[in-house]
C-alpha cells in the first residue's frame, strides 16, 4: 500500500469517527450513520490496498 492511499484512507476513517461522534453528541442519526459509513468506505479501500500489495 502506498504511503499517500495509507494517510488518505485513515484521514477519512478519522473524519468519519469525528462524524459518528458528533451525531452521538446531538443525537443525529443521519450524521452517526454517515460517519459510520465512511468508516466502512475506508476499511474497505484499506483492505483493498493490502490485497493489492500481497500480489506485488
Amino acid at each position: 500500500m502506498s504511503a499517500v492511499d495509507k494517510i488518505k484512507n485513515k484521514a477519512e476513517e478519522l473524519l468519519g469517527q469525528g462524524k459518528e461522534a458528533a451525531g452521538n453528541a446531538t443525537d443525529d442519526d443521519r450524521l452517526r450513520a454517515e460517519g459510520q459509513g465512511d468508516q466502512a468506505s475506508a476499511n474497505t479501500k484499506q483492505a483493498g490496498e493490502k490485497v493489492k500489495d500481497v500480489f506485488k
